[in-house]
């Protein structure tokens, strides 16, 4: 999957950017309150996408 398509996602179902990391941007759902990394890579693999999202 690409990068931009699982930000897409995310803000989609109302993650919001929280910070930029060294390689890893983090972002976080105000409704269930947890936080996730996002790796800055051009394509992410569908196992850890999916891992993301949920």
């Amino acid at each position: 999957m690409k990068r931009r398509d699982l930000v897409r996602k995310l803000q989609e179902l109302g993650c919001v950017l929280v910070r930029h990391g060294a390689s890893h941007d983090w972002y976080s759902n105000p409704k269930t309150k947890k936080s996730q990394p996002v790796p800055r890579h051009s394509e992410i693999h569908e196992g850890l996408a999916k891992s993301i999202i949920k």
